[in-house]
């Protein structure tokens, strides 16, 4: 057998993004990694305020802590009590959204682009994220471009998910599928 040597150039493709988007993204990773990465864990309203001065819409009480990494501060959106903890990967290139109370643990990933791999240029596809109030993304989970995460879902630690989840599920796996129904349990601890 007899095999062919492809010896092409590989492809450099074209980036579509503006340039004041580039500029402002160079700005930001030098905010973020000077300023925002190393304030300390308790120091919220600080990185708040660096976060409203690059255009992010920050909720009350909101918790981005320090060593959550958030590609272009604009497209984000964080409600009131929601948290994006420690190595979180908020690739925004489009909105994301994450709602009051909703929490986002550890190295999860929440990412809003793709390319579209049959096209011979590989254009960059742009999907916004949405994660519901009260719900819960865990550690290591990948939330993939357009998905919406319902009010009060779970989605289990390294699970996948490229669909949305409906209210009160609870996902998981790869691709994440239904495991349950998610029930609040309403009483105090102390009647337990």
């Amino acid at each position: 057998m007899t095999s062919k040597s492809t010896s092409a150039a590989p492809k450099v493709y074209q980036n579509r993004l503006s340039y004041r988007n580039r500029i402002a993204r160079v700005l930001w990773a030098v905010v973020w990694s000077t300023l925002y990465r190393f304030s300390p864990t308790p120091l919220f309203g600080w990185r708040i305020f660096l976060l409203r001065c690059f255009g992010a819409r920050m909720g009350p009480h909101s918790l981005p802590y320090p060593d959550c990494r958030i590609w272009a501060p604009w497209n984000l959106t964080m409600e009131a009590h929601s948290c994006l903890a420690n190595q979180v990967d908020c690739y925004c290139v489009d909105e994301i959204v994450v709602g009051e109370y909703a929490t986002v643990s550890q190295q999860a990933m929440l990412c809003t682009a793709t390319h579209d791999y049959n096209d011979p240029e590989f254009r960059l596809i742009t999907r916004p994220i949405v994660i519901g109030a009260r719900a819960w993304v865990a550690a290591k989970a990948f939330v993939g471009p357009g998905v919406t995460i319902g009010e009060g879902a779970v989605v289990g630690a390294a699970a996948c998910v490229f669909r949305d989840v409906e209210d009160w599920t609870v996902v998981g796996g790869n691709p994440a599928r239904p495991l349950k129904k998610r029930i609040l349990n309403t009483k105090p601890a102390s009647e337990e």
